[in-house]
């Protein structure tokens, strides 16, 4: 691709979406099933026959909380002082009279044995205290006991940042820290509490879309997930990905490659990599074997960005589980391509935190480029790719500012011509990576173990700029603690 115009006109486009969809794209929403629609037409018009695979999943959305105690003393908490639990119920419960649940927690736990609410006054606020099963035990209990809703005291020093794992409970649940819990737990405490929440199962989509190869035993497979959160658009995360191999997929649909190009948009990512990982266990072991390998475009535009390319051969990273054979060499053919423009490039962890994860434990070799998250920028970095130290190299992941202004040109522009190269290096040949031979790649082919590298990052220049966080990737944990 000559330059990034075509991939900004779909940025453009999504951040359209998000600003008429209540300003994110989100699985489950509006403003995601829109970015779908959208990735179909124009895949559509450009002759592919594409495929909307559809998957449940857990939706929660908070909009937002109070809590307040009446009585002994009239005290108005703040967002510091308790934590709404992740898939909580919606309500309001005025004046409540709060009603200690086994805090002593002489049997299996404070709340845990439906026993421990014998004699539970219905309507009141249950305050239990964590420990000796999950939280939505605790929460069952209480809503069974006919509980107006249930605070949670923390067993150790800090915050209570809670899950109830999914949806269910119909009731609030509010988690606050160890003193607050003992304050609570005083005789005629009643309190004001209030949760505006939506916890259900909701339907959402992956999109794949399909070139026909000379052959159709091994795919070459590129995806990147479509989802924002909640928060904002998410045009970086992940705008940026999506819309870089929409227009690949655009620009080489009329090419006949050796290799079957399979591209996919996944959804549900930000809730913990739903949309690959229901796609890869979906399938048939003998369509898993067909899947040569897998490149993951995950942020590809950050504005104080780095260029990383995932460590397929394991030389800066040791990653949690093993890669498979053959990502090595992915890794070396977007090596090659930036060497070819002498860009500044280095090695980013294979953390498991990324849509790459599901096809790496189904043993597909795997690569992809990342421009860095909520990180902070290295002091050596500077003088390699610009910006700021000390700054992340994406300021606004994860919130309302990520949006279309929240790219870096040059960045996305360079990332995108990368993924167009190895999208169309690999659809000729992936000899080097699991030893299929497809057809002469023009202007030949890879190397399988370079050694002249002048662009890649040094241990020496790392040490000299402080070193390297391992975090280069970013968390799609949500949720706190389930027990």
């Amino acid at each position: 691709m000559r330059d990034a115009r075509g991939v900004t006109d779909h940025l453009e486009a999504l951040q359209g979406i998000a600003d008429a969809n209540g300003g994110n794209r989100a699985s489950g929403t509006p403003g995601y099933d829109a970015s779908v629609a959208y990735v179909e037409q124009r895949l559509e018009a450009a002759g592919y026959q594409v495929t909307r695979q559809a998957f449940q999943f857990p939706f929660f959305q908070l909009r937002s909380s109070s809590f307040s105690r009446v009585t002994p003393t009239a005290t108005t908490y703040t967002p510091a002082d308790f934590t709404p639990m992740t898939y909580t119920g919606p309500g309001t419960v005025d004046n409540g009279a709060v009603t200690a649940v086994d805090l002593a927690a002489t049997g299996l736990g404070s709340g845990c044995e439906t026993s421990d609410f014998a004699g539970f006054p219905a309507g009141s606020v249950a305050l239990v205290q964590r420990g000796g099963c999950a939280f939505a035990v605790k929460a069952q209990n209480a809503q069974t006991a006919g509980a107006g809703a249930v605070i949670v005291s923390n067993n150790t020093a800090g915050p209570l940042n809670g899950t109830l794992g999914a949806p269910g409970t119909r009731i609030p649940v509010i988690g606050v820290p160890t003193a607050l819990g003992q304050e609570l737990a005083a005789a005629g405490t009643t309190v004001d509490l209030a949760v505006d929440s939506t916890s259900e199962t909701r339907t959402t989509y992956n999109v794949i879309a399909e070139l026909p190869g000379r052959t159709s035993g091994n795919v070459v497979m590129a995806g990147a997930h479509l989802d924002s959160v909640l928060a904002g658009p998410g045009i970086n995360d992940n705008g940026s990905g999506s819309a870089a191999i929409l227009e690949v997929a655009e620009n080489i649909a009329e090419v006949k490659p050796a290799n079957t190009v399979r591209f996919a948009w996944w959804g549900a990512e930000e809730l913990g990599l739903l949309g690959s990982e229901h796609y890869v266990a979906d399938l048939p072991q003998s369509e898993r074997d067909r899947i040569g390998l897998y490149l993951n475009f995950d942020m590809v535009g950050s504005p104080n960005f780095a260029r990383f390319i995932y460590d397929g051969d394991q030389s800066d990273f040791t990653a949690p589980v093993a890669v498979p054979d053959g990502s090595d060499q992915i890794e070396y053919v977007l090596e090659d391509y930036f060497e070819a423009q002498g860009l500044w490039y280095e090695g980013s962890e294979f953390s498991g935190r990324s849509d790459y994860q599901a096809f790496i434990e189904a043993d597909i070799p795997s690569g992809g480029l990342f421009t860095g998250a909520e990180v902070l920028k290295q002091p050596y970095q500077v003088p390699l790719y610009g910006g700021t130290a000390g700054v992340a190299y994406d300021p606004n992941y994860h919130q309302a500012g990520d949006t279309i202004g929240n790219v870096d040109p040059k960045a996305l522009e360079t990332n995108s011509d990368a993924i167009a190269y190895a999208v169309l290096t690999l659809s000729y040949d992936t000899s080097r990576v699991n030893g299929v031979q497809g057809r002469p790649v023009p202007g030949g082919t890879f190397q399988e173990d370079p050694t002249d590298r002048q662009f890649r990052v040094t241990p020496e220049q790392k040490a000299g700029g402080g070193g390297l966080s391992p975090d280069h990737d970013h968390d799609h944990g949500h949720g706190g603690e389930e027990i």
